[in-house]
């Protein structure tokens, strides 16, 4: 299930369109973009794409709201998860927050404070519940 090329593939599939928060950038404030974007470093604020995908690394921290088709988090997340398509979550995920899928996929090892949230066919791709409204 976990495969490294899988990833990879992943964001060539954005070739041209993808994006890097190396290790030891910090990034503060909310980043929306078209493509994908890899957190290799520490990001402070909210992701947002409606076509795209997110990969935080094994060692990315993202400190806010991510949403996005696509999510991949090896790492560490404090905040809600927005997968309008497919979520994966590694052996290392660590995910302080409620998360919202279409699809999910969770190695052993991952691990998650929060509620695991099924999007209905009416809610995708990114037609997600309000972060000021309780999820059903």
């Amino acid at each position: 299930m976990w495969n490294k090329d899988k990833s990879k593939t992943d964001l060539q599939r954005f070739s041209g369109k993808t994006s890097l928060i190396a290790a030891g950038a910090e990034l503060s404030g909310n980043l929306r973009f078209q493509g994908a974007v890899q957190v290799d470093g520490r990001v402070s604020g909210n992701l947002l794409t409606t076509d795209g995908m997110v990969r935080v690394s094994v060692q990315g921290q993202v400190e806010g709201e991510i949403r996005a088709p696509h999510i991949v988090v090896d790492g560490e997340v404090i905040g809600d998860v927005y997968a309008g398509e497919h979520l994966e979550l590694g052996s290392r995920a660590r995910v302080r927050g409620n998360l919202y899928y279409a699809l999910m996929e969770m190695a052993m090892g991952a691990q998650i404070e929060g509620r695991l949230c099924h999007l209905k066919d009416e809610q995708r791709p990114l037609e997600l519940p309000n972060q000021h409204e309780p999820a059903e």
